[in-house]
């Protein structure tokens, strides 16, 4: 679909009178504002005016005030005509995805889909392109009358009674995600209880993000009807874990563009894992601690990122290996050229889609402009090992607060390089008044606990 008048006609053939205008701030938090239908074209053409504070409010919800942006300042919303789609679940209703621009017409420099898109640009110059895919899990639970939890089943890991217990459910937001041609390629209930997990499919970089945003609003919105709650929170109950492993291949653009397969990932004489794969996840590596600034960026994300439950707390990579960092998943067979990926597993749903798909893009980047070569691939649980053997293989633990992680990410030039100066400060700012109270309140209850003893 282009143009404005595509958008309008669409509306009117779809029955649709509101348009949500979707994007997503640092705190990566989806964020909304709606036109009525007879205002669409005036919205694309023009955009519709938002103020800058916006992107100054955490997760939440609290307003940085000694942040860079105050009441004065505006911005403008532009929705993506490409991205329009009828919203299967909300009556009358459609969604578009949506660049932030200055008043003056050009990109926001502190807009992170603007952001993504120029290095998607800049990847595509250099003959890549960048196929990604988002694998998202999250829980289903009941609300009693007092707002409390409800675990929704007790079985867990796999089991068919999970599956047929929420089978309505989760078939509604597989119908859903496929009329508005997000593509679902298979789904499971997860490891813990009440825990699930959809697996679209592969797109280039900025589409790759926008159909995790929509996904996002979609299995929220779709478990509501069903009566259910979803929360995508990376540790939302005991022994359970959320995730969003992203999986990560670069092709070439001309191939690509012509449907062949030209994985610039894969090389059969190197044991499936070409020279620029090899580069990237190295790059990767060496990016990591700042990374996961990005990748997991709230409070709750660190109690995730820890060894033996199945998400990664050690930076370093493996076949097969549900514990590394990096993962090379195993191809296909006899189809390699078409399979090979990596999957980057500690990323989880509260991050900006945008941004923490620039971080790998930038972390891996580097990894091939400076050649860089990874460690051995580790072949066992990192948690297994001795920590002599870990520390001779330079296995490193990844940051265990987000504190640290802003640290890392405040001192890599490669990363703040690839944000710009006004996306890396305006991020640090909001993620740092996030982490300032949570320390507060860790002070408070330290106290009030300790006064009970003492």
């Amino acid at each position: 679909m282009s143009g404005h008048s595509s958008v309008a006609e669409s509306c009117r053939d779809a029955n649709v009178d509101l348009v949500r205008l979707l994007f997503v701030t640092q705190s990566g938090a989806v964020r909304a504002h709606s036109v009525d239908s007879s205002k669409v074209e005036s919205a694309v053409e023009d955009g519709v005016t938002l103020s800058q504070l916006v992107q100054s409010y955490n997760a939440l919800g609290l307003r940085d005030k000694d942040g860079r942006f105050d009441a004065a300042g505006e911005v403008r919303l532009v929705p993506d005509p490409e991205t329009f789609r009828p919203l299967p679940y909300a009556e009358r209703a459609g969604a578009m995805l949506c660049n932030v621009e200055t008043l003056d017409g050009d990109p926001w420099s502190v807009d992170p889909r603007s952001s993504l898109r120029a290095l998607c640009e800049s990847f595509r110059s250099d003959g890549l392109a960048p196929e990604v895919a988002f694998e998202s899990e999250f829980h289903l639970f009941a609300e009693d009358e007092a707002g409390d939890p409800i675990r929704v089943d007790e079985r867990g890991a796999y089991a068919t009674g999970s599956t047929r217990e929420t089978h309505e459910t989760m078939l509604a937001m597989v119908d859903a995600l496929k009329a508005q041609d997000v593509g679902v390629e298979k789904y499971y209930p997860e490891y813990a209880a009440g825990k699930h997990e959809l697996v679209t499919g592969h797109e280039p970089g900025v589409r790759a993000a926008d159909h995790h945003v929509l996904l996002r609003e979609t299995v929220e919105s779709v478990a509501r009807d069903h009566d259910y709650r979803a929360t995508f929170l990376p540790k939302p109950f005991d022994h359970s874990t959320n995730g969003c492993h992203v999986h990560l291949s670069l092709w070439d653009a001309a191939a690509a563009d012509d449907e062949s397969d030209e994985n610039a990932f894969y090389d059969p004489d190197r044991d499936g894992l070409s020279d620029t794969g090899r580069h990237f996840v190295a790059g990767i590596l060496d990016h990591a601690p700042a990374l996961v600034a990005l990748a997991a960026p709230t409070v709750n994300s660190y109690a995730r990122l820890r060894p033996q439950i199945g998400a990664a707390a050690f930076v370093c990579w493996g076949r097969g290996n549900r514990e590394a960092l990096v993962r090379i998943p195993a191809p296909k067979p006899d189809d390699g050229g078409a399979s090979t990926r990596l999957e980057f597993r500690a990323a989880d749903n509260t991050a900006n889609p945008y941004l923490a798909l620039l971080g790998l893009l930038a972390a891996g980047r580097d990894g091939i402009e400076r050649d860089l070569e990874p460690p051995e691939p580790v072949s066992a649980d990192p948690g297994n090992l001795r920590s002599s053997e870990r520390a001779e293989r330079g296995i490193e633990r990844l940051p265990r607060t987000l504190g640290q992680a802003l640290d890392a990410l405040e001192a890599d030039s490669v990363l703040g390089a690839a944000l710009g100066a006004d996306l890396l400060e305006t991020y640090l700012e909001v993620k740092r008044s996030h982490w300032e109270a949570f320390t507060d309140s860790a002070v408070s209850w330290e106290r009030d606990r300790l006064r009970t003893v003492y």
